[in-house]
């Protein structure tokens, strides 16, 4: 990573993400592997000497300590002389404006409140490396979202990387210039997060980045050559712009955001489906359907549709936007062609 990036471990549950953090910080030991930062090589070094610095999940703050005196533990250990603590202190309380609860302790404060205080103790280090730990889990909706704008506004503040990791994929979406998704203590995809959105590397980053998740439906694929024709379960055909000769033979399955399938006029559209429910999200409405043959599907309409539960509706299918996956899961994608889509 580049100095002063910002990057998001993002996966389910389970995926390794904390635990490949913590290796970094010096808290777990890897099987294999070396971990380099600023050129140095860290995995040897004791977890104080890795010039990182972590923020707890839990916020790990001392009770019966101040903030100030929080802030302030890792300095003197480290023998910093007073005069520069209290004007880390100062300059830390300042950049996230906690200058009034300086003589508090954790228990008069709100978690918001207690959160800024476990990045303060970070920033007072001057790391060359952020290590955040699922740091807005424990906030409630409206604060977290407050919170990710603070984390946003603090990366521009700080001279130094951020690896965060979070099973959540707004706060990834939002902040990270790059994201690493992970699944089975594996790499999936390591990109920018609309190109992740837009070009997943296999099924499993389809289904995981994207709310609702990306459609995935089985398929067959129509011989011919240039671009792609598909059909699916219950007949519909639709023609992709990804490149018929780039695909393996064998089953495929046709990927789908819900703003690529549309609620079509009655008699239009590709394909009808069943309506088995109804989101209104004020601006857009998304619609569950159940096609002919079983499987399920995702649609956008308007925020003033008048589709309900039970309705038969129509739906038009953008297959210049549809994404291809093979037999082992590998993402296929559109192509600039001169072919027609």
């Amino acid at each position: 990573m580049s100095d002063r990036e910002f990057i998001a471990f993002l996966g389910p549950s389970g995926s390794g993400k904390s635990t490949l953090l913590r290796i970094i910080a010096g808290l777990e030991i890897a099987d294999a592997g070396e971990v380099v930062l600023d050129g140095r090589r860290i995995d040897q070094l004791h977890p104080g000497a890795r010039d990182v610095a972590m923020v707890f999940q839990a916020y790990a703050l001392y009770p019966h300590m101040t903030v100030r005196e929080n802030m302030a533990f890792g300095l003197r250990n480290a023998r910093v002389p007073q005069n520069e603590i209290d004007a880390r202190i100062a300059q830390a309380a300042a950049v996230l404006e906690i200058e009034s609860q300086l003589d508090k302790k954790p228990a008069q404060m709100s978690g918001g409140q207690r959160q800024r205080v476990a990045i303060g103790r970070a920033i007072v280090k001057h790391p060359k490396l952020f290590l955040f730990d699922e740091p807005l889990s424990n906030l409630d909706a409206a604060l977290r979202t407050r919170t990710r704008v603070e984390l946003a506004q603090l990366r521009r503040r700080v001279d130094a990387a951020i690896i965060m990791v979070t099973h959540d994929q707004a706060e990834a979406m939002t902040l990270a210039d790059r994201i690493v998704v992970m699944n089975d203590r594996r790499i999936q995809q390591i990109g920018a997060p609309m190109d992740i959105y837009t070009r997943p590397a296999n099924s499993f980053v389809a289904r995981f980045v994207g709310s609702p998740a990306m459609t995935l439906l089985p398929a067959a694929l129509v011989p011919g050559e240039g671009p792609a024709r598909v059909r699916l379960g219950d007949g519909t055909e639709v023609t992709t712009r990804i490149d018929r000769a780039a695909l393996p033979s064998g089953p495929v399955e046709l990927g789908l955001r819900p703003e690529h399938v549309r609620v079509a006029a009655s008699g239009e559209g590709a394909c009808e489906a069943e309506v088995l429910l109804v989101e209104r999200l004020g601006d857009r409405t998304l619609v569950y359907a159940k096609l002919s043959d079983g499987q399920e599907i995702t649609a956008e309409d308007a925020g003033l549709s008048a589709v309900k539960l039970g309705d038969r509706v129509r739906l038009r299918i953008d297959g210049a936007a549809a994404h291809l996956f093979d037999c082992n899961g590998d993402g296929h994608h559109a192509q600039v062609m001169d072919s027609a889509a």
